[in-house]
């Protein structure tokens, strides 16, 4: 794979975005990725960047933080960086500055980009004096995180912050810890006679900012026997110095001499608020030292209250307090912790982190192409197919329109009848469960139904035969009225759901769809808008989705809309088509084997679709209209084809048809 790495910040500048760009580099290039890093050019480069490249840009110290550099690249600029590159995934490591024209010119090429959240901008915005920019800066990195292709969030605060932010296909991936460097084997007693002879050592470790709240540690001053010892550098340092008189200032440490100093502690502290991960306390807490932290933010997801460490209550700095006396008061308690502290981080390493990380690579590349095949509308993005763990159902019900009902499939059917997708679904749930009770299943989908009749009819139907599964496909005759709301009707779908799950029955939820027709095109943006509300319910109320955009042919269309999927009167599936729905419901499921199967159907089943006679036109169209016209559908004074449980399989998998009350 090629990787270009887009760095808000980057060398000689070290903080968490550079340590976790180079940990990522190292990875890439030992399992044979090649890597480009585009950043900030602050000074010259000494560390090894692992065989990657480099582009660095022409930047600007931020006035109130000279280390901190602002890189103002054209999208032009960098668009023809990453062309020369030819990247299989652009990385954008805490973006935006330089990560939104990142975004951009990556967009302009339709490479996928993973934007890795690292650092609270909004709440720096209020640590700074600028709370009136706050609203500012989250809108825009709202936007930025919604263009990305994914976006990886460390924590269970931040992938909170950004949900808030309307941010959707988000991912937790949190950071690895070096337990070769930082180990509890580390302790110097001679590190400790030098810092602080006779005391305990009570430290902080990390940027000395605002956003930090080092001035909170002020509340620990007295403390008997306990020296504080601050590690690292950066604005507040001359303040803190006056606000923190008994400290000890170490100033900034790297390498082997950070994880000395780390081990060496008694207590490690972190009092900031406004952090998305907390690096730093993973890292005390691989050193074997017990961990006193804010109770917000990401150290809520590392420290393990009253096992390896205290949470204190944010801003109540007398329980800061407390939480500090308790541990450098109890020598056992310390002991006891600090085992606990190793324990937790011995599964994050970087090498797992990285894996994951490249996983995610790969997730993003499979979705770039669903993106650029999505018409324009909607708010939530689709997600890559992913099987759900199989059930064995026992009772299946598939409500809906004419699609669900079958129209257009008369594959081995009498005449006058239709199969369908949900038939053919139910065969294959029925073949899969294989015991000796049969597989029960009613389809109560009439054509031309709309959203109302399937509320107010098919739901109350559905409950009383107490199915375990229930497809809903439903919408396309609500979307095609000459005026619609996409939103309020999905609305009225999210209330069916609700019920069916309230119940306690698991449902399929189907996007409509489109034929690749440019006629069809004027629906495009009403169905997008239906389709991203229906990923929104469904994530809400815990239902499978088939969404059916992310099924693309050759050419990176949807593959639902291809004309050879499609009856000869445009509007319908012909047996090829249900076919193909049936089998990719059957994959949502996690029906094993699903697209094995309906590879073997394809080949084995000639389609016998019945020839059209006249034109379009005439046989289909006029009668559409005459209909619409007169107030009626097609469904009129029509009933469900299966009102009751027909009967599948059992007793030694004899495929019956009965129809059962």
């Amino acid at each position: 794979m090629r990787v270009a790495l887009l760095a808000e910040s980057f060398l000689p500048h070290m903080n968490g975005v550079t340590g976790s760009v180079l940990h990522v580099l190292r990875h890439l290039a030992a399992e044979g990725h090649e890597t480009l890093v585009i950043a900030p050019r602050a000074g010259e480069i000494t560390t090894d960047l692992h065989g990657a490249r480099t582009e660095l840009l022409r930047s600007v110290p931020l006035p109130s933080y000279p280390d901190v550099r602002v890189v103002f690249a054209r999208a032009a600029r960098l668009s023809a960086i990453l062309r020369e590159f030819r990247p299989d995934v652009v990385h954008l490591a805490s973006p935006f500055v330089l990560g939104w024209q990142g975004v951009a010119a990556a967009d302009a090429l339709r490479v996928p980009t993973v934007a890795v959240y690292q650092t609270d901008v909004v709440a720096y915005a209020e640590k700074y004096g600028m709370p009136q920019a706050s609203a500012l800066v989250g809108r825009h990195i709202a936007r930025l995180h919604r263009r990305a292709t994914l976006t990886l969030a460390p924590s269970t605060a931040s992938l909170r912050q950004l949900e808030d932010l309307g941010v959707d296909r988000l991912r937790r991936w949190g950071r690895g810890v070096d337990t070769a460097r930082f180990g509890p084997q580390r302790r110097s007693d001679a590190w400790r006679a030098r810092i602080a002879p006779g005391e305990l050592i009570v430290g902080y470790v990390g940027r000395l900012a605002p956003e930090k709240q080092v001035g909170d540690l002020a509340a620990l001053a007295g403390l008997a026997g306990v020296r504080l010892v601050i590690v690292g550098d950066g604005p507040a340092r001359p303040a803190l110095e006056r606000t923190l008189p008994g400290a000890v200032f170490t100033g900034h440490l790297t390498g082997d001499a950070l994880a000395e100093a780390l081990a060496s502690f008694d207590v490690f502290v972190h009092p900031g608020e406004s952090e998305t991960f907390g690096q730093t306390i993973q890292e005390a807490l691989a050193s074997g030292v017990p961990v006193v932290a804010t109770g917000v933010g990401g150290p809520v997801d590392l420290v393990r209250s009253s096992v390896d460490g205290w949470l204190y209550r944010p801003g109540d700095l007398a329980d800061l307090r407390a939480r500090v006396a308790d541990l450098v008061g109890d020598e056992g308690k310390r002991r006891a912790f600090a085992v606990a502290a190793g324990e937790s981080v011995r599964d994050r390493t970087w090498d797992a982190v990285c894996r994951r990380l490249v996983a995610y690579y790969d997730e993003a590349r499979a979705l770039r192409p669903i993106d650029d095949a999505l018409p324009r509308g909607g708010a939530t993005r689709p997600s890559a197919p992913a099987p759900s763990e199989p059930r064995a159902w026992s009772r299946y019900v598939a409500l809906g329109d004419s699609i669900t009902e079958g129209l257009g499939d008369t594959s081995r059917m009498p005449a006058g009848e239709h199969r369908g997708w949900a038939d053919r679904l139910a065969q294959l749930l029925a073949h899969a469960r294989r015991g000796d009770e049969p597989f029960r299943y009613a389809n109560l989908a009439v054509r031309s139904r709309t959203v109302r009749r399937l509320v107010d009819e098919q739901v109350p139907q559905a409950l009383a035969l107490r199915p375990d599964l229930v497809s809903v496909l439903i919408g396309a005759n609500d979307l095609v009225a000459r005026r619609v709301d996409p939103v309020a009707v999905a609305a009225e779908v999210a209330g069916a759901v609700r019920r069916l799950r309230d119940a306690g029955i698991d449902v399929l939820l189907v996007t409509p769809f489109l034929p690749g027709r440019r006629a069809a095109a004027i629906f495009a943006r009403r169905f997008a808008v239906f389709a991203s509300e229906l990923r929104r319910i469904a994530f809400e109320t815990g239902a499978t989705l088939l969404d059916t955009a992310v099924f693309l042919d050759a050419d990176g269309a949807a593959a639902i809309g291809d004309l050879d999927l499609w009856a000869d009167d445009k509007v319908h599936l012909r047996s090829r088509g249900h076919r193909f729905l049936a089998y990719r419901a059957a994959e949502a499921l996690g029906v094993p084997d699903a697209e094995a199967l309906g590879d073997l159907d394809a080949a084995l089943h000639a389609d016998d679709d019945p020839v059209a006679h006249g034109t379009w036109l005439r046989r289909d169209a006029l009668p559409w209209v005459w209909r619409r016209l007169r107030g009626r559908t097609a469904g009129d004074g029509r009933v469900a084809k299966h009102d009751r449980y027909v009967l599948i399989g059992g007793r030694g998998d004899v495929r019956s048809r009965t129809q059962v009350g």
